[in-house]
């Protein structure tokens, strides 16, 4: 542990000797400070290097800014999301809040910090490059803004990835595994200039990592979007990775156009269909999503009814539980709709294969009328596609077996 730590400090200090060995790098400044002359002549810069100068030559123009003197001018308008807010200020500044506490200040590209800033308040520059992904969740997002390039490092080997941009660009080496949150690789993120790591929840779990990585001059973003109280929140996570690339045009478009694709479903009245979200347990058991899930509360938005009804409210922070077949048989035998998880136990093709787990599943109301359906495997992985599942879902229910479906097949 004592030579990993090493290794570690050592590769951070190389970096930083680097960059000010570097002719033209940009170099950090205190807060409150204008970025420091090099004393040389940027106004007749080298092609490669021309607009980094133009722009350093700007910058010994803006004001010093004081946190104190500084007042908000607006914030984003979210529709859903309750995780994060983003609250702007002159010149293109932005103040971002995560969850109840944690905050980010982002700054245009050389803007120094500005004095007074409360230190519990994390600096970023965008757009922000280098970025260590260890939230699965948030790829699909940086996809769909185009904004691959600015993802360094993976906390998902190349195996673990269902979205075909995000295993090619590991298979091309654009993008390297950096280990998974509770061991990730220190000296790989050093060295790679990681501005930030975007984390899952699962690093409340192994605080002293997120503790080393902000030792190691790592920020650290603790990516909330799975804790939102609305299904629809989770893709309005976009619009805050738009803002720390640069994108946040292109990210309130895409979330608006899914927005309006979703218009008629969400004017539509219930179905009066239920329907179970499952998979079965190796062991026998029943998985099913809790009623507060965002599973549940999609189908509710599709016009249906999930069962089982009261499955583990307010029991605990999970959003899954397992049920014994019995008490699953008497809770769903009667829904209209199965539809079958296949992200743990794999896609199946035909109600044949769901009987063989359990015999009693020829009883259910679903399998003797042909409702039972099943998801594809990259239902979780693509964040953006919640709309197209929703609508799906309304398919389903509305029995509009002309619809083209995205995430569901029909079990044969």
């Amino acid at each position: 542990m004592r030579y990993t730590l090493f290794r570690s400090v050592l590769a951070a200090a190389i970096l930083m000797t680097a960059a000010f060995a570097c002719s033209g790098c940009s170099k950090k400044t205190e807060p409150g400070t204008a970025a420091p002359s090099t004393g040389e002549n940027h106004t007749t810069a080298s092609v490669d290097g021309s607009e980094e100068n133009l722009q350093a030559q700007q910058n010994k123009d803006l004001p010093v800014l004081n946190w104190e003197e500084m007042s908000p001018t607006g914030s984003m308008d979210l529709l859903y999301a309750d995780q994060f807010s983003a609250d702007y200020y002159e010149d293109g500044i932005a103040l971002i809040t995560i969850g109840d506490a944690d905050q980010f200040l982002l700054l245009p590209e050389g803007v120094s910090a500005p004095g007074g800033l409360p230190a519990s308040i994390t600096v970023l520059h965008k757009p922000v490059k280098n970025i260590y992904l260890v939230a699965t969740s948030a790829m699909d997002d940086f996809i769909r803004l185009d904004a691959l390039d600015s993802i360094a490092l993976s906390g998902t080997k190349e195996t673990g990835w269902y979205l075909p941009e995000a295993k090619t660009a590991m298979e091309e080496g654009k993008i390297a595994y950096a280990g998974k949150y509770s061991a990730p690789d220190y000296e790989t993120i050093v060295s790679s200039s990681c501005e930030l790591a975007v984390e899952s929840t699962m690093i409340y779990h192994t605080p002293e990592v997120k503790e080393q990585l902000e030792r190691l001059g790592i920020p650290v973003l603790v990516e909330r979007s799975s804790y939102e109280s609305h299904p629809l929140g989770r893709m309005e996570w976009i619009r805050l990775y738009g803002l720390l690339t640069g994108k946040e045009e292109e990210a309130d478009q895409i979330f608006q156009e899914n927005m309006n694709a979703l218009s008629d479903v969400l004017a539509m009245k219930p179905s009066g269909k239920t329907a179970a979200f499952f998979y079965v347990t190796n062991s026998g058991s029943v998985n099913v999503r809790k009623n507060g899930d965002y599973i549940a509360k999609m189908i509710d938005i599709a016009g249906g009814t999930y069962v089982p009804e009261n499955a583990g409210t307010g029991e605990n922070a999970l959003s899954t539980m397992n049920m014994d077949f019995e008490s699953f048989y008497a809770a769903a035998k009667d829904a209209d709709v199965l539809i079958y998880n296949s992200t743990i136990d794999g896609e199946l093709t035909t109600i044949d294969e769901l009987c063989a787990k359990n015999q009693l599943f020829a009883d259910f109301k679903a399998v003797k009328e042909g409702n039972v359906w099943c998801t594809g495997k990259n239902m979780f992985q693509e964040t953006m596609g919640l709309g197209d599942m929703i609508r799906d879902m309304n398919a389903v229910f509305s029995g509009n077996r002309e619809y083209a479906f995205t995430y569901l097949h029909q079990l044969k």
